[in-house]
Order: C-alpha cells, then structure tokens, then sequence
C-alpha cells in the first residue's frame, strides 16, 4: 500500500468559524479567522485543521484567532477563491487532538 498523507477529515463539522483578514500575496494568500471558544484547545500552530471540507496546516493560532495560507493552485480548485471578510467557514479540528483531550 502507499503511504498515508495528510490529516483525516471526517466530514464532521465542530463549529463555524468567520474570516476576519485576508492577506494576498504573490506566492500565497493567508486567511485569519476567529475560533469558535469550544474548539480553541484544537486549534494549534503547525497542527491540522480542515476548513470547508479543505485538508490545511494552521499557521498561525493565538487565542481565539488562527491562519492558514494557501497556494494560487488551492484558491483556483477550491471556494477559497470567492471567500471575503466576514464569511462564515466550516471548521473540523484535528480528530486525533480530540482523542489525545479525551
């Protein structure tokens, strides 16, 4: 078999997160959002974190705000490319930090 890659996105939504900065640059666009309170201890720098269904690495995450950043390729495939300040993101933490909390 080939080797697992990623993080596992279940499908499960664990809150509703809204965009409050994007920021465009050449080679990548960063998307700051606000966590909901109930899912901040899941929220960790480096860690993974599905957003719209979409497998991504948090870049940043202090206290309740966290960012990720994508590539022109991820914003042209995905609905990243019509998303604005102010919009409301689904958001799946990590399932394994959920069983490591538990």
């Amino acid at each position: 078999g080939d080797r697992l890659e990623g993080h596992f996105v279940l499908g499960h939504i664990d809150g509703v997160a809204t965009i409050t900065k994007i920021e465009k640059k050449p080679k990548e666009v960063k998307f700051w959002f606000k966590v909901p309170k109930k899912l901040v201890k899941y929220v960790v720098k480096k860690g993974s974190i599905a957003l719209d269904g979409i497998s991504l690495t948090v870049v940043d995450a202090k206290k309740d705000i966290a960012s990720v950043c994508l590539i022109p390729q991820t914003i042209k495939v995905t609905n990243f490319k019509s998303k604005n300040v102010g919009d409301k993101l689904n958001i799946e933490t990590d399932i394994l930090g959920k069983y490591i909390k538990k």
